[in-house]
């Protein structure tokens, strides 16, 4: 037995409640070595005859990847304490693992175990239930319509008759959303995610200006109310894009400070390394990355805190936002989150917090900061298979696999599970026109537990590359827009809504993999679905299990008796229940 690979921590994705009654618990090992896993727990003062009374429960692989095995079990202690282990045997061995180390007798003394105190309620993550039920469409506000000329910047160009760059600008408004939310119901999204809205200089609007006041370029405040409101009608809710991580180069306490350098009443609200202010070469002061129209705020210094407070709760309160999406969320220190969390949760709890973290994010998701982040290890594996061709099928069901249990269950469930947006090359351009490779990658991030977003153009086939390639105009003439494709998001959207196993009620289980084929189950207790994805040019035909011979085809490749024949490129779902 490989005990140098076995681990466990009794805390986080490892040990973790549920819900108020339910413990998760799980154990990794080298993969393919231990051959049984069970889990050892009892209450720490249940005690008779001076014995420890204990339940055994047998554990259960539920994933895979190169190097481990994750073993899984859920339980419902009595009285809510526990001390536990863990009994681990292969084929020659077996040991007693617990907090202590490795044991070949069951140690009898409790204070050996992994201890979890006490399930408090309080320590539970919750977020919120609608989530989990949510299919997000980005927009980014410049360029998806121009509804009230009236309003457009000095120099706008025509709609969509000049490709995208940094500094030009469409006239993309309110109004514009307004009049084409038929489009967004007609294909089934139920939540929008709206990059920045408030003032700033820029066509993006990361570089704010006033976190009290929406840029003129796309209304005033009541045609945001009304737009807030036909969503809410239409059961849409509404996220919005906070950048408290920095300023804007025309922010006025940033203007104040290099007026008056060290004089200015605003010095501590930014990370100023020395004076007198420099913005060329290198800034002489904190930014976002070394763009110097981008000062960081000093989320330390008292002044700035209650300001981005204040601002987080206005916008909840005046206009019943549903949710908050905070950028370089990884930049800002641990404490103003918390408080950011306790503000805006109080004012309306069900508000849904998102982050943009690129990487392991689980100081994150502790429950007392953010409800999820932006599932960027999803979106690179994905593409690393389907668009890139750097990874096998079997390399990007291995990556799955630990991503999932990285986290836990209750934070993949409401993971914002992304392919692209306005920072990425768009995605048919990713996937080389390949249409056939692009749904491929939709019926996995549209099964895979979390929440999806479709960033807006996407689904009717635009393309561009970087940054600003991926900002064009949204193409609102039919005859060229990719309807067949508007019209495959639709069914997968619908089946998503159908299938309690196809969203966040069903396990995620990778079962084949190899160079270009992938097999994974969504599972719930009533209803079992099997997805098969042939990413490659040849056709390829699979042996099903004889129990799937009265499966249903829900999209896709048809099977006959067990065979079933996949194009290339071709994918099935099927209902095995």
């Amino acid at each position: 037995m490989f005990k140098e690979a076995i681990y466990h921590r009794p805390k986080n994705n490892y040990a973790y409640a549920y819900d108020k009654k339910t413990l998760h618990l799980m154990i990794r090992t080298k993969k393919d070595d231990v051959t049984s896993t069970s889990l050892i727990y009892g209450d720490p003062y249940d005690w008779k005859d001076n014995s420890w009374q204990f339940t055994s429960k047998t554990m259960k692989v539920t994933g895979s990847d190169s190097l481990f095995d994750y073993w899984s079990v859920a339980i419902q202690p009595p009285y809510r304490r526990l001390r536990y282990g863990f009994y681990l045997e292969d084929k020659n061995e077996a040991y007693y693992h617990t907090e202590k180390g490795f044991y070949t007798e069951q140690p009898s003394d409790t204070n050996d175990y992994y201890s979890f105190p006490f399930l408090n309620e309080a320590d539970i993550f919750i977020a919120p239930e609608w989530v989990k039920d949510t299919v997000w469409y980005q927009i980014f506000p410049e360029r998806f319509s121009n509804g009230d000329a009236s309003l457009d910047p000095k120099g706008t160009l025509p709609w969509g008759e000049y490709p995208p760059e940094r500094n030009n600008f469409f006239g993309g408004d309110f109004q514009g959303v307004i009049n084409h939310l038929d489009h967004l119901t007609d294909l089934g999204i139920n939540g929008i995610y709206f990059t920045p809205i408030f003032k700033a200089a820029s066509n993006h609007k990361y570089d704010t200006i006033d976190y009290m006041e929406i840029d003129p370029q796309f209304g005033d405040k009541e045609t945001f109310k009304e737009l807030v409101k036909a969503c809410h009608e239409r059961g849409i809710k509404v996220m919005l894009d906070a950048v408290f991580n920095h300023s804007g180069y025309y922010f006025e306490p940033f203007q104040d400070l290099l007026k008056n350098g060290e004089a200015s009443p605003y010095r501590d609200w930014f990370h100023v390394r020395s004076y007198p202010i420099e913005t060329k070469s290198l800034p002489s002061y904190d930014t976002f990355a070394f763009e110097a129209t981008m000062p960081k705020l000093n989320t330390e210094n008292p002044e700035v805190r209650e300001y981005l407070l204040q601002v987080g709760r206005y916008w909840v309160e005046e206009f019943d936002i549903d949710g908050w999406r905070l950028d370089v969320a990884n930049e800002i220190d641990h404490r103003f989150w918390r408080e950011f969390r306790r503000e805006v949760k109080r004012v309306k709890p069900e508000l849904y917090i998102l982050g943009e973290i690129w990487h392991d994010s689980m100081p994150w998701l502790q429950g007392d900061q953010f409800d999820a982040v932006m599932n960027y290890p999803l979106t690179a594996a994905l593409l690393d298979h389907y668009a890139n061709g750097k990874i096998s099928a079997e390399t990007m069901g291995n990556r799955l696999t630990a991503l999932l249990h990285s986290y836990p269950t209750n934070v993949n469930e409401v993971a914002f599970n992304l392919l692209g947006s306005h920072d990425t090359p768009r995605l048919l351009t990713l996937a080389n026109g390949k249409k056939e490779v692009v749904k491929l990658m939709y019926i996995l991030q549209f099964s895979f537990p979390g929440t999806p977003c479709i960033y807006y153009g996407d689904e009717i086939g635009m393309k561009g590359g970087a940054d600003p390639g991926c900002r064009e105009c949204m193409i609102w003439d039919e005859k060229e827009q990719d309807t067949e494709l508007f019209q495959f998001l639709k069914e997968l959207i619908a089946l998503r809504n159908q299938h309690p196993a196809f969203r966040n009620d069903g396990t995620f289980e990778v079962v084949y993999t190899d160079e270009t084929l992938i097999q994974y189950k969504r599972k719930t207790n009533n209803e079992t679905l099997l997805f098969l994805l042939n990413n490659s040019e040849k056709s390829i035909t699979t042996d099903l299990s004889l129990n799937y011979l009265n499966a249903k085809t829900l999209l896709g490749s048809q099977h006959d008796s067990s065979l079933l024949h996949l194009e290339p490129f071709g994918f099935t779902i099927l209902n095995i229940s």
